[in-house]
């Protein structure tokens, strides 16, 4: 398989032990753009803001919270951090969600938040500030380097996993036990 031919929209980035960049250690990351032409964009969903979460969000555009509002923020990744991405289930549509899947979708609007406040949101969500954006063919380099491990994206690890267990997890599903995995590639 040519790793630049297989979009990998819908899927997780794993990040292998030893991980030159200290942002992404052991993270996980939804992948919700990618094309050979334009590159990849990802969310990542495992890496919890500290004292930082969704009722404060809610605060500072004056909207009432639910009970439920204080789930953290995620640190989506390091660029446009001060863009708000919520990763949520296909039950909420608007003019400005974009579908990543069957059912998974994305926005990024004020909207969104408003109907969260009000109970009219998604069914399951999370909200990352900034993303990860690779340029074109730089993931694909990144992936032959053996910087990250692909696995089919689970809702049971979206929106279910605590989050300093999505790591492992989603190593678990694809049959890799996370003590024997290195980022050194070997040759036969």
């Amino acid at each position: 398989m040519n790793v630049e031919d297989t979009s990998l929209i819908g899927q997780f980035l794993i990040a292998v032990p030893g991980i030159d960049d200290v942002r992404f250690n052991r993270s996980v990351i939804y992948v919700f753009a990618h094309s050979p032409t334009e590159g990849a964009k990802g969310l990542v969903i495992n890496k919890p803001a500290e004292k930082l979460f969704l009722r404060d969000i809610l605060a500072q555009l004056n909207l009432a919270g639910r009970d439920s509002d204080f789930a953290p923020l995620l640190l989506g990744g390091p660029d446009k951090i001060t863009s708000g991405f919520i990763l949520h289930s296909t039950d909420y549509q608007t003019l400005s969600t974009h579908a990543v899947t069957d059912d998974i979708a994305l926005t990024a609007t004020q909207d969104i938040l408003h109907d969260i406040a009000v109970g009219k949101g998604p069914s399951e969500y999370l909200m990352t500030l900034g993303c990860a954006t690779w340029q074109r063919g730089q993931l694909e380099d990144e992936l032959v380097g053996n910087v990250w491990v692909t696995a089919p994206a689970t809702h049971q690890i979206l929106f279910h996993t605590p989050y300093e267990e999505r790591w492992n997890l989603a190593l678990k599903n694809i049959g890799v036990d996370s003590f024997r995995l290195s980022a050194t590639v070997g040759k036969a």
